[in-house]
């Protein structure tokens, strides 16, 4: 029974598929498989000073298939696709897998992940809620969330657009160890970005709002208004001259700093030993200010999901208890490279949640006293391996724990070894970006290079 009429095919059709898959792929003599077959739907609206820009519907389908020849130390991997639910494309894409795994060479660590390790328990997480909206209701959606912010000054003068998203999957993921399961998901989104005008100087900003659900989503008036605030806060940027002082991330960009530590802390970066978080487990990386968690069972989350990519079970642990590393991020080839167990992190992490301190973010600008406030990071000045990190940035310098004028046409650098190490203080002004919830995160020291 098909959980959404829109959707083309059935739970029960999905598994049908996947199972054809394993049947085809037993009969040509692999020793596993291993198959992901999924569907999507969707509508994107674009408008721009009131006229519609883009009116996109999309409907996507595809099958993966990875087929195994041999026991370990022994194995030889192929791995096929295709977007053809017909019986021929099946078996086809299977014969294709096979021909690529015998003439590839062996590795002692591809194979299916240990059957132990496959999830059991699938709770319902929530994540599916259809949004029936009409091609005209998005329209009209992003129409009032631009006139909201166009209403706010004369300022405002263009826009990048305005977007409202809704998208639709299920999928069902399979393996020759009995492992076959499923869900439907959903996510709606909403963004604005605006350009403020004054003597001839542009500056844009922006702000989105994404949810499973669409009623969570932000109102549209609320979101174009606090777009076109931020836009019109960054006219009469001015550069600065070179120092060093405290820097304040906001919340969106702090996120992105704990992206960085994920990669740092993944298997392939480990393994191949390209991260200079390399032999990080059970040492302090970060300020003990700092604590962070993977919570893949929340109820709606952005990035919950009962199994990873290879249906080993999602682990509720933590990653950084005060400062120190308690857990890498690890499929089951890099685990097997290092010598450890996967932790349920094939395809990524699960709602990676950096505990809140205390104070709410004017609180961290009290906090840093003087210093810079990042709110856009440009380019992508990261060596993963060194740490280095050095980024083009726009914001606002904050004097007396006050924000007192947009600066622009900046870089920020530092390590990021160092940087995490000098955590000042997290704040409570928690957002989500993806997989990610963090508040703003306050650095002690930075080179800002200005004038």
């Amino acid at each position: 029974m098909k959980i959404d009429d829109r959707f083309t095919y059935s739970d029960s059709q999905l598994r049908e598929f996947a199972q054809t898959i394993l049947d085809h792929a037993r009969a040509m003599g692999a020793s596993a498989c291993e198959c992901d077959v999924s569907e999507g739907f969707g509508l994107s609206v674009t408008v721009r000073k009131g006229n519609i820009d883009t009116l996109e519907h999309n409907r996507d389908k595809g099958i993966g298939v990875s087929v195994h020849f041999g026991e370990r130390p022994n194995v030889k991997r192929g791995h096929a696709s295709t977007s053809d639910f017909s019986p021929v494309a099946l078996r086809q894409t299977v014969e294709a897998a096979v021909a690529i795994a015998r003439h590839t060479a062996k590795d002692d660590c591809a194979g299916l992940p240990d059957a132990g390790l496959l999830a059991r328990d699938l709770p319902d997480l929530d994540l599916y809620h259809p949004w029936r909206v009409t091609p005209e209701d998005a329209i009209d959606i992003a129409k009032r969330c631009e006139a909201a912010a166009f209403a706010l000054s004369p300022k405002l003068k263009n826009t990048e657009g305005t977007s409202v998203s809704a998208q639709h999957s299920q999928f069902i993921f399979a393996n020759s160890l009995g492992f076959m399961a499923g869900f439907p998901t959903s996510r709606h989104s909403l963004g604005c970005s605006m350009i403020a005008e004054e003597k001839g100087q542009m500056q844009r900003d922006d702000w989105y709002s994404s949810a499973r659900v669409p009623s969570k989503v932000a109102d549209a008036q609320a979101l174009g208004r606090y777009a076109g605030e931020r836009a019109l806060a960054r006219v009469r940027a001015r550069k600065i001259d070179t120092r060093q002082a405290p820097v304040l991330f906001e919340a969106p960009l702090a996120s992105g700093l704990i992206g960085h530590f994920v990669s740092a802390v993944s298997g392939g970066s480990l393994y191949r030993k390209s991260t200079f978080l390399l032999d990080s487990l059970g040492k302090q990386v970060f300020s003990p200010l700092v604590s962070i968690e993977e919570r893949p069972f929340e109820k709606q989350g952005m990035a919950s999901s009962p199994f990873d990519e290879e249906g080993v079970a999602s682990l509720q642990r933590s990653i950084v208890q005060n400062g120190v590393v308690e857990g890498y991020f690890l499929g089951t080839y890099s685990a097997r490279k290092l010598g450890l167990q996967t932790t349920g992190s094939a395809g990524g992490n699960h709602n990676l949640v950096v505990r809140p301190g205390t104070l709410d973010f004017r609180g961290m600008l009290k906090k840093m006293y003087r210093g810079l406030l990042v709110t856009e990071l440009l380019g992508q000045g990261l060596n993963l391996i060194t740490g280095d990190y050095s980024r083009g940035a726009a914001g606002y310098w904050v004097e007396n724990g006050e924000i007192q004028y947009p600066v622009e046409e900046i870089t920020i650098a530092g390590n990021l070894a160092e940087m995490f190490k000098t955590v000042v203080a997290v704040g409570n002004d928690t957002l989500v970006r993806g997989s990610r919830e963090s508040g703003s995160i306050l650095i002690e020291n930075m080179t800002i290079a200005g004038n």
